[in-house]
């Protein structure tokens, strides 16, 4: 354990000593993110359509409750935060919910 702690310590200290130069050699990069979509109830139901899923599935891949999924397309709730990102990443990738099968079909 006293490995990695001295490990800890030096990287810690090498950050400091760097901030104190006025030539900074350690690399440093800015770090923007887009910013979350709001999507309106039509969009939800295209892009959840253009996957062939049930609401139930679709709330299911997603995470959330089937009232959810139904408020998000009546227009009465809209995504929010995660929910948001993954619908992002389902319109920018038609192929994500194959890469990412979340739900399976169960044959009867």
């Amino acid at each position: 354990m006293s490995g990695a702690y001295e490990s800890i310590m030096a990287g810690l200290n090498e950050a400091l000593e760097d901030v104190r130069k006025k030539e900074k050699k350690l690399p440093r990069r800015m770090v923007a993110a887009v910013p979350v979509k709001e999507y309106k109830a039509e969009e939800v139901k295209k892009i959840r359509n253009s996957t062939g899923m049930s609401q139930k599935t679709f709330a299911r891949y997603l995470g959330v409750s089937d009232k959810t999924v139904e408020a998000w397309e009546a227009g009465i709730n809209h995504p929010s935060g995660a929910a948001s990102r993954l619908l992002n990443m389902m319109e920018m990738d038609e192929n994500l919910t194959e890469e990412f099968p979340f739900v399976t079909t169960v044959p009867k």
